[in-house]
């Protein structure tokens, strides 16, 4: 990173080691992201998106260099107020929660004294799931909901702390294509009205579709760019182990696992017969 001021940044690591237990899982990170910026991270199982996620969210222990959000150093004892959207197989599922009880979750802190919503909480939450098309669940219990709908509810969550920066933990994870593509329409709203996106996810094509920028990581920062800049097969090996085949034409970025070849001989092996 050539700047090392932290001016301007909304999240800001400079050589960072972070892990669980006294293991590091990151080490000698890099970052900075800016006000307003869309960033996806990308990376195989185990890589280090999500201890990233958890850095900046002050929930992960910090082991050499320093994190800040808005100007602040993370830590422990200090966690900033950011909208986190987590991984979908992280929820307990059988706790008796309703849509509209998760919602106001996000709310919670700034309520005061008082057990229950304000009226303010109350409007702002229907606008949301007014907003994320799904105000006709809002009584019904959250494991009931498809993988998409749980999902939106999340974002509402997130979204009613009016968060000047959004955090996403591999929000389109077993979701559908359409559902996928929806969500990311909305985040590239959500962006477009000033809100600093950082999502990690699998889904390679899809960031090189919606992303204006992507940090590829291993354990360390692989690249950071334009996914049409950074995904060559060279980076992708680096990053996952692996060959992979990048296309680019008419201004799209594809990306597909290289094809595997078999030994022909064995492809007409002789079948087993089956008695009739």
């Amino acid at each position: 990173m050539a700047e090392r001021d932290n001016q301007g940044y909304i999240v800001r690591m400079v050589g960072l080691s972070a892990g669980y237990d006294g293991k590091p899982v990151v080490s000698d990170v890099d970052m900075a992201i800016r006000p307003g910026e869309f960033v996806g991270i990308v990376g195989p199982s185990g890589s280090g998106k999500t201890t990233l996620m958890k850095v900046i969210l002050g929930t992960v222990a910090v082991y050499d260099g320093a994190a800040e959000v808005e100007g602040r150093p993370v830590s422990l004892r200090h966690r900033p107020s950011v909208g986190y959207v987590p991984q979908l197989e992280t929820i307990d599922w059988n706790f008796p929660v309703s849509v509209e009880e998760v919602v106001l979750m996000g709310r919670s802190m700034q309520s005061g004294f008082w057990p229950w919503p304000r009226r303010e909480d109350t409007a702002e939450m229907m606008r949301l799931l007014d907003r994320l098309g799904i105000a006709q669940f809002r009584r019904q219990h959250i494991r009931n909901l498809s993988g998409g709908q749980q999902q939106r509810v999340f974002l509402a969550r997130a979204l009613i702390r009016n968060p000047r920066l959004l955090i996403l933990d591999e929000p389109t994870s077993g979701v559908d294509i359409k559902t996928r593509d929806d969500i990311l329409h909305l985040l590239v709203e959500l962006h477009r009205e000033g809100v600093t996106v950082i999502l990690s996810t699998h889904e390679l094509n899809a960031v090189a579709a919606h992303l204006p920028r992507v940090i590829c990581i291993n354990r360390g920062i692989v690249a950071d760019g334009r996914p049409s800049d950074i995904f060559t097969t060279e980076v992708l090996r680096q990053t996952y182990g692996g060959d992979m085949v990048v296309v680019k034409q008419d201004g799209m970025t594809l990306v597909a696992d290289s094809p595997h070849f078999f030994d022909e001989a064995h492809t007409h092996e002789e079948q087993p017969k089956v008695l009739a």
